[in-house]
């Protein structure tokens, strides 16, 4: 099944993706994947090649499992629309599996916003509605992301006056089958929704939760679970204990409020289509207020801080791995992304789940 899933014509097992591929720079890195430019030699087309690394047996902890690498690929396969990462070909060698994949060029979507001097929430609602446009069509297909971030987040090309989204990663994604049982301890801790937090049963509804946390984050700078330990942000999501900081949302529209706290909720179920009417009514109604990025002043103010503490984490896990402790699974926890580990961005949290 797994073959005949992606090989729709000749065995690529038996080809070397370089004698179709011309492969480039360095695009992005995860734990198990490599993310590089690569250019279709018979076309000149441009596309991002993936390079997934194998587990090479049952009992390694390295690279990722076959069955995951599998599922990957068959949800990209049923998937065409303009705000998701479109999959061309996939190849495999001993080592690697190769997703070559549409190339998204523009950057980070938060990267773009933070090099802007003020969001309205008329812009704000455009890329939200992009989002909503994506994770809907995603949920009429039955498909769950469970890792929705800025990260994943991303832009086709930036130089254009509104940018096209692109949701990328599908390496958590699940096709969620109607009465299977489904519970998981996955995602990234700060985006995940109560329910992966208390191992509950896991729908398409999570996605809304993420979008809920994605959306409050765009329009205030602030996160609303972020504790100062992984530990009390996942109590802080279980308790879904979060507020509207005057300090943050001074110049919010209730209506964007409203939207988030819709999100924001357990039962989301169907929300999608509420949501983009939500989102509608916000451009009718005109209700277009400037929100003065003061927050992006901070954020300068602690990349570096948080590079540090980033860089202290990296140490420890070498440390860790000196000293022969247990590895862990990079899907079981963190999402596999393909970011190196200080290119992440930091946000802030002005209250912990004890104020």
């Amino acid at each position: 099944p797994f073959q005949a899933m992606w090989l729709p014509s000749e065995d690529k097992e038996q080809q070397n993706v370089d004698d179709f591929y011309e492969i480039g720079e360095e695009l992005g890195s995860g734990q198990f994947a490599i993310v590089k430019r690569c250019k279709e030699k018979s076309t000149g087309a441009e596309y991002a090649a993936k390079f997934i690394k194998k587990r090479q047996s049952r009992a390694s902890r390295r690279g990722v499992r076959r069955e995951e690498i599998e599922r990957e690929v068959g949800i990209l396969q049923e998937l065409q629309h303009t705000n998701v990462v479109a999959l061309h070909d996939v190849y495999e060698n001993r080592t690697d599996v190769v997703l070559i994949l549409e190339l998204v060029s523009g950057g980070e979507l938060f990267d773009f916003l933070a090099q802007k001097e003020s969001l309205s929430e008329e812009e704000a609602t455009q890329f939200i509605k992009q989002v909503l446009d994506g994770v809907q069509y995603l949920h009429s297909k039955r498909i769950a992301h469970f890792d929705l971030k800025p990260e994943n987040i991303m832009l086709l090309d930036r130089n254009v006056p509104l940018p096209r989204i692109k949701l990328i990663d599908f390496g958590l994604a699940h096709k969620i089958e109607a009465g299977a049982d489904f519970k998981n301890i996955f995602g990234t801790p700060e985006f995940v929704a109560p329910e992966i937090v208390n191992y509950e049963q896991l729908g398409l509804e999570a996605d809304m939760w993420s979008i809920g946390v994605i959306t409050y984050i765009l329009l205030s700078g602030a996160s609303p679970f972020l504790g100062d330990t992984k530990q009390e942000t996942l109590g802080n999501i279980s308790a879904m204990n979060y507020e509207f900081d005057e300090e943050f949302f001074s110049n919010t529209s209730e209506l964007a409020k409203s939207f988030i706290k819709q999100l924001l909720e357990k039962d989301t179920s169907g929300k999608p289509g509420e949501l983009q009417e939500t989102v509608r009514q916000t451009q009718v109604e005109g209700k277009v207020q400037y929100l003065e990025r003061s927050w992006i002043i901070s954020l300068k103010q602690i990349r570096l801080s948080f590079r540090i503490v980033a860089l202290c984490n990296h140490l420890t896990r070498i440390m860790k791995k000196g000293n022969k402790l247990p590895e862990q699974d990079g899907r079981d926890c963190e999402s596999d992304q393909e970011e190196e580990i200080l290119k992440r961005r930091p946000r802030t949290r002005k209250r912990s789940s004890t104020s």
